[in-house]
Formats: structure tokens, sequence, C-alpha cells
């Protein structure tokens, strides 16, 4: 059987960019650098022995070349055969194709590198907007002047915690 496996980053992305033939595809939206992701586990745990996973790209699959390995591994070990159609690579348990390894071991570093470098412009981004004063950071959630008030009244902070429905680490940090 040949099974698809389709990933885009975020709920706004398409994935018909993503054309694959297959008798089954499993399909999400969620960053590739989570490692728990619903479609993928549920996808590995389909698969059978014979079974061909067809993906469009390696950075489709893992964004972190140790979770490349382990999930074409997990999948090798099952008898089952991986396909990176962009790259025309192809992995079964049977096959000991060293080259093939080698493109994996550097397509997997240069997805894991973008990566990295995708992460440190978000950072220098936010940087550069709370030093302009446009970034404040995610809305607060807890009201700051009941907690004050009970903590004033003689409440615990498990108390507290309990009855604003938060942890004692908030009531901590907000105190």
């Amino acid at each position: 059987m040949k099974i698809g496996y389709r990933r885009v980053s975020s709920e706004s992305q398409n994935l018909d960019r993503q054309d694959l033939d297959c008798d089954k595809i499993f399909e999400e939206k969620v960053s590739g650098a989570k490692r728990d992701r619903a479609a993928l586990a549920e996808m590995i745990e389909f698969a059978r022995e014979g079974d061909e996973v067809i993906v469009w790209s390696i950075d489709r699959l893992a964004r972190d070349l140790r979770d490349l390995q382990d999930i074409i591994s997990t999948l090798n070990d099952k008898g089952v055969s991986i396909s990176f159609l962009k790259e025309k690579l192809t992995f079964s348990g049977d096959s000991d194709d060293a080259f093939a390894r080698l493109q994996l071991q550097m397509m997997g570093a240069f997805a894991e590198f973008e990566r990295n470098i995708i992460r440190s412009r978000q950072a220098e981004g936010i940087a550069r907007a709370k030093a302009r004063g446009v970034y404040k950071g995610r809305k607060k959630t807890t009201d700051e002047n009941r907690l004050r008030k009970m903590k004033d009244e003689g409440h615990s902070v498990t108390e507290i915690a309990e009855q604003m429905g938060i942890s004692r680490m908030t009531v901590y940090r907000n105190l």
C-alpha cells in the first residue's frame, strides 16, 4: 500500500503543492519542530510490512536530523520503505545504499540548520519590536487586582491558585 504524509507548519498554509498519489494520506498543519505530531504517529502506527510511505520532501517529515533518522529507522524496522519525491531518495530496511544515507544526513542537517536560522531571525525580530515598544508579549489573563486582594485577605498561595484556576507558580510570579 502507498501511504502519503503531508505537513505544513501552520493552519494558514496550504497542503496542495505536496501532490501525492497514494492509497491513504495522513496530513497535518503543525510545525515540524514538534516531536509529538498526531498524524505522523498515526501514520507510523498504520504502516505495515511491505508498505511504502511517500513524503514530498525531507523537511516535511522532520526539521531535526535525529528525529528524521529515528522516523526512518522506525519505519524501516517495520519493513516499510520511505520515499522522498523532491530529493528522489528511497530508504528501506533491506537496502544499504551508503550514498543515499549520506544524502539523507546532509539534507537532514540542512533542514535542521534552516530551522535554527528561522528561530534566530524570529528572536531578532522580537527584540527589535520590543525595543520600538511594538511587541508587548501575550496579553495577561490573570486578574492581578483580585489576586493581590485575596493575598491581603490572608489566603494562602494554594487557596488563591485553586480559586482562580491558575497554578501556584502563576500566583508567585504575579506577587
